[in-house]
């Protein structure tokens, strides 16, 4: 039984790890498409969280929301930001977004001190 306790909180301990370095990585990428894609990794081990706080409700949510549906809309609107890219100088609401979208990857909207 003490094994088994041990072995629990050894994963939880990773779980937690795992979450904090994703995230860093997550804000700080360069690369958009990165950012995206673990940012889908992000609400993947976010689920796995919740699963392990007998939170089964809200580890569904986070699923479909956080990862599948938020995951599929970041990664359409960096398709078309790839796409348009070489275009994005000649119309300036096109630049306007895709420094949104980056400055989002990026993390800029996060207050640091």
């Amino acid at each position: 039984m003490e094994v088994l306790m041990l072995v629990n909180g050894a994963f939880d301990l990773l779980l937690a790890l795992m979450l904090i370095g994703v995230a860093w990585v997550v804000l700080s990428s360069p690369d958009l498409f990165r950012a995206v894609v673990l940012f889908v990794v992000f609400g993947l081990l976010m689920t796995l969280a919740w699963v392990r706080l007998d939170a089964p409700d809200i580890a569904l949510a986070e699923v479909a929301i956080g990862a599948g549906l938020t995951g599929a809309l970041l990664l359409s609107a960096w398709a078309r930001l790839s796409r348009y890219s070489d275009k994005a100088d000649q119309n300036a609401g096109d630049a306007t977004a895709r420094r949104a979208v980056e400055g989002i990857g990026r993390g800029d909207h996060i207050k640091r001190e």
